[in-house]
């Protein structure tokens, strides 16, 4: 794999040359728009909104709307001039605690080798990140744009994930909540057991993408019998308005234990019951 970025971490007088790669790797499928009758792929046009005409690329410029049907045009040389200088290190800013930053300024991780002549610094630093439980809140610019950044201690590793700057998000305020509302004791005490009663020891592995399964499993089957009617799917019931919520939890709570125990007898090697006996019937006597 192809590092996306190399450069150096910088704190004090500290220098740590690494190297990015990404984290995750998620690919979308990809659709074509077709016309129906030849399945010829669509293509997209530029057009002008004023005319309707197509507009070639040597007559299109940027410009930024500043109100509502108004623009004023940003040249190349206007991008120029507020580029922020790509340093190619990533400058730690400050060190903070872990538990302190709210996940919601967490965006995208990746993965931090270190390069030639920088492991034991690249080691003395995540060891010491790890022991503190601290994280490096840094900037870094990569592809020319300026993020937010968290140095992280990941495995044996260290870990860069960009974050959204606090002007990024939208405040919580913006979006109902309820108010004060009074629960019974019960009604608290069964919500509790239902959650212990689903607890289970984290494992990441144990969670797939349903929907791109059942999605790839349809392409390959269209491919395979592209006249075939797709079969019917079952309509799923609605959950009613909830009025009895203590009674919606037992219920929760049954069901829970009933998958429980069904996956565990799966689980369990089956043991192999013994033939019957035939029975034979003895005429009697005449």
């Amino acid at each position: 794999m192809r590092a996306i970025w190399k450069g150096s971490i910088s704190f004090g007088l500290v220098n740590i040359p690494v190297a990015l790669y990404p984290a995750t790797h998620t690919e979308d499928l990809k659709f074509r728009l077709l016309r129906s009758k030849d399945l010829s792929p669509v293509n997209y046009k530029r057009v002008a909104e004023a005319d309707g005409k197509e507009v070639p690329w040597d007559q299109i410029v940027k410009g930024y709307e500043y109100e509502k049907g108004k623009f004023v045009v940003i040249k190349e040389e206007d991008f120029k001039r507020v580029d922020i200088e790509a340093t190619q290190t990533v400058d730690i800013l400050n060190f903070v605690e872990l538990e302190e930053v709210n996940p919601v300024y967490f965006h995208k991780p990746y993965y931090m080798e270190p390069q030639k002549g920088g492991d034991r610094a690249y080691i003395l630093l995540r060891e010491a990140l790890e022991s503190t439980g601290k994280i490096g809140i840094a900037k870094v610019v990569i592809k020319t744009r300026q993020h937010l950044a968290a140095l992280k201690p990941q495995g044996d590793g260290l870990m860069l994930e960009l974050m959204h700057f606090a002007a990024e998000l939208r405040d919580v305020e913006e979006f109902r909540h309820p108010r004060e509302s009074k629960i019974a004791k019960k009604e608290l005490d069964m919500a509790k057991a239902l959650i212990s009663s689903m607890t289970e020891k984290w494992e990441p592995e144990a969670y797939k993408d349903d929907y791109r399964e059942a999605l790839e499993d349809m392409i390959e089957e269209k491919v395979k019998h592209p006249d075939k009617a797709p079969p019917k799917k079952a309509a799923k019931k609605r959950p009613s308005n909830v009025i009895d919520l203590v009674a919606v939890l037992q219920e929760s709570m049954r069901e829970g234990s009933k998958a429980k125990k069904k996956t565990a007898k799966a689980a369990s090697p089956s043991k192999k019951k013994p033939a019957a006996k035939k029975r034979t019937k003895t005429r009697k006597a005449a």
